[in-house]
């Protein structure tokens, strides 16, 4: 079975706990304006620019076969409409200014990119995170990674944004060991308007996860000016009091990984403040006043 793969990350340390193989799927249903990663979002390759690595030679235009690529002076301008993500512009570039986002790849061929950090594993309590993007955007090829992994022992972390249907996440429960649930917003409206969708589904799977017994843990981007309020952080901790077999909540304060990705595939993007260590653990301490139950990924 095969499938778009944005990218496959070693080594992480953030995202499941141990030592972990972070496989990042191309396409997701929502369009947080924040989005670390903008470059997943489309559900087919993209296209990435580089301009400080380009020397306008003028190539990529020359054998573009969709006539996507001009030149204008010393400018490369790109038409993303015609672009089909073809990849030959990417594979002739001199300057390896160009880069192709969602490759498609097969479920054996992650697995032996997923295999070669075994001992990591093993050795620290690690294994293989699916995110994204959003992984379950392509459920099918998931699966089939998941199981895959099952047979050689490897532990599992999904990242989701908890839009899918009720099936979907029944049909992943059994191979997932920890779902990276993440949560933007209380108010439907600001969830709406920030991230293109209400709550009201997402809290109804994050219960629905809780109360059939998976292992679950909340993660909680606060944005300045978006979400860092009391309301919302209110909200945190009320979950988990009334969810008490969650893991925890896990605090991610805003940063602009995602304003650099943004530009190379001409995107918008709208940037926000970035907070010192002495303002977010401020948010940390207020919601654990409040009976919130904060953590750390374990």
């Amino acid at each position: 079975m095969t499938g778009l793969v944005n990218n496959i990350q070693k080594y992480s340390v953030h995202d499941g706990g141990g030592i972990r193989t972070v496989v990042f799927f191309q396409g997701c249903p929502l369009r947080c304006r924040w989005c670390s990663n903008p470059t997943t979002q489309e559900h087919k390759p993209e296209l990435l620019y580089h301009a400080d690595k380009c020397f306008s030679c003028g190539h990529c235009a020359e054998i573009c076969p969709q006539r996507a690529v001009t030149r204008e002076g010393e400018a490369v301008i790109f038409d993303r409409a015609l672009c089909d993500g073809c990849g030959l512009c990417a594979k002739e570039c001199p300057g390896k200014a160009l880069q192709i986002a969602g490759v498609e790849r097969n479920t054996a061929d992650v697995l032996g990119d997923i295999k070669k950090d075994m001992a990591f594993y093993r050795n620290s309590g690690g294994g293989v995170t699916l995110s994204g993007g959003e992984a379950l955007m392509q459920k099918d090829f998931a699966l089939e990674l998941m199981r895959r992994c099952r047979e050689h022992g490897i532990r599992i972390a999904l990242e989701t944004n908890g839009v899918h249907r009720k099936e979907t996440y029944d049909a992943v429960m059994p191979y997932v060991d920890l779902f990276l649930y993440d949560y933007k917003a209380t108010d439907p409206e600001v969830h709406k308007a920030y991230v293109g969708c209400d709550n009201r589904r997402i809290l109804e799977n994050l219960r629905y996860l809780h109360d059939s017994g998976a292992r679950v843990l909340v993660r909680c981007p606060i944005i300045p000016g978006v979400n860092d309020n009391q309301v919302h952080f209110d909200a945190i901790a009320q979950l988990t009091v009334q969810l008490p077999k969650l893991v925890g909540a896990e605090i991610l304060p805003y940063h602009k990984l995602g304003v650099s990705k943004a530009k190379r595939i001409d995107s918008e993007y709208q940037e926000f403040e970035m907070v010192d260590a002495s303002v977010s653990d401020g948010w940390k301490r207020y919601i654990q006043s409040k009976g919130g139950r904060l953590v750390n990924v374990e």
